[in-house]
């Protein structure tokens, strides 16, 4: 499936895999920015497919609306509205590679953007060939070599008038910074593949690195991973590696990253998607759930399952199976319904399974060197005022099963 504008990248590129003999689909996305301009967009690629006889498919999107609800950009809306719709058509038709025409004009332009605005080794390397189904055919090639073969083949094409409009960062470095920079250096563009080729063999060179960091550094936990501290401060470019390591999660501020190794207990920093916490000589890492904000959840004498908060399951059986954390079996009549699913609190005390004696569940947390993080995200399982089930960790030995059990109900997380 090849995005095709109507413009001149897209164009050649269609030609192209038309004249090579590949069976490809065009896929047209209206941003109903332009006006009649971008409806004649439309009806070009339009007949453009029908001229080589080839499926065609276009879709209109309403792309301030979207911007304006989705708080974004234009252009960042337009994005993300174009790769969603090629992602959801490429499944419903099976295809098995998407085509964009970026050429090594875009590539240097992107490079130039994410210079400008601050960025590390992997925002210098520029646009990818590869990027699971998305494919790039044409980045090895500049614009200047792309016109010369519209020309030579006599090919039509739409030009988009906004392009000729510095409102935006690119096209500004596309219509004054880089032709002016051309003519100083003429190899530009050969130079600058030369540069791009050397930083991605130095970014592969970074990731090999940091699999082996990762390894040395990081423990897999119930619900993400712990870093050492001590590790990382004994490591040189330490504050190069948080970035390595914790940029792709979407963390930004890394300052703030980097004073985590030396912050008190429980300081968290954020990314839209996750939260690293301090908590003694770890920094632990976990995704930002969706969980609601309701302190309590009901649980009634019939249920069978819950998925929400966490799943849960309850069944009546005969006689005991194996126990793990996650399955306890308790005594049904000394249950008192509804069971109540909550989070702890200070001052919640319980019976350990194999106890006689009570723990407060702040102390079992303690004793089981579970992070900050590790007890927010435990629920415990109530009848009435007492404790049936630390979740995933240990039961409480009053709903023990006995002699004198006469139902059992099995509850799995």
């Amino acid at each position: 499936m090849v995005a095709c504008s109507g413009g001149l990248d897209s164009v050649v590129l269609t030609h192209l895999l038309v004249k090579s003999g590949f069976e490809i689909t065009l896929a047209h996305c209206n941003f109903s920015l332009r006006g009649n301009e971008s409806d004649a967009d439309s009806d070009f690629v339009i007949q453009l497919a029908k001229k080589l006889n080839i499926p065609v498919f276009a879709e209109t999107f309403e792309t301030e609306t979207f911007a304006d609800d989705h708080g974004l950009s234009i252009q960042m809306a337009a994005r993300e509205l174009r790769y969603r719709w090629f992602d959801e058509l490429s499944n419903q038709l099976n295809i098995k590679y998407i085509l964009t025409a970026h050429h090594l004009d875009d590539n240097l332009e992107t490079f130039l953007i994410n210079l400008s605005r601050g960025t590390g080794l992997k925002g210098l390397t520029g646009i990818p060939v590869n990027q699971d189904k998305l494919v790039r055919p044409l980045l090895a090639f500049s614009k200047e070599m792309i016109l010369d073969y519209a020309e030579k083949n006599n090919l039509s094409w739409r030009e988009d008038s906004s392009n000729a409009s510095n409102k935006y960062l690119r096209n500004a470095l596309r219509n004054e910074v880089i032709p002016k920079w051309k003519e100083t250096v003429p190899n530009l563009l050969k130079n600058f593949e030369t540069t791009q080729k050397n930083l991605i063999e130095s970014r592969t060179l970074v990731e090999d690195y940091l699999a082996l960091i990762f390894n040395y550094l990081a423990e897999e936990t119930r619900n993400g991973y712990k870093f050492s501290t001590n590790k990382l401060k004994s490591l040189p470019n330490n504050k190069a590696i948080l970035f390595e390591l914790f940029s792709p999660l979407g963390f930004t501020e890394f300052d703030d990253v980097y004073n985590l190794l030396s912050a008190q207990a429980g300081k968290k920093v954020f990314s839209p998607s996750h939260v690293l916490l301090k908590d003694r000589d770890f920094l632990f890492l976990e995704a930002i759930g969706n969980e609601s904000k309701n302190d309590e959840f009901i649980i009634n004498e019939n249920t069978v399952e819950i998925d929400f908060p966490i799943p849960l399951f309850f069944k009546s059986v005969t006689k005991l199976g194996d126990s793990s954390e996650n399955i306890i079996f308790v005594d049904f009549d000394l249950l008192k319904f509804p069971l109540i699913l909550r989070k702890w609190k200070k001052g919640d005390v319980f019976r350990p399974f194999g106890m006689n004696g009570t723990k407060k569940i702040s102390k079992y947390f303690k004793d089981e060197k579970l992070s900050l993080l590790d007890k927010q995200k435990t629920w415990l399982l109530c009848s009435e005022n007492e404790i049936v089930w630390v979740v995933g960790l240990r039961a409480d030995n009053r709903f023990r099963v006995t002699n004198k059990t006469k139902r059992i109900l099995k509850i799995e997380s």
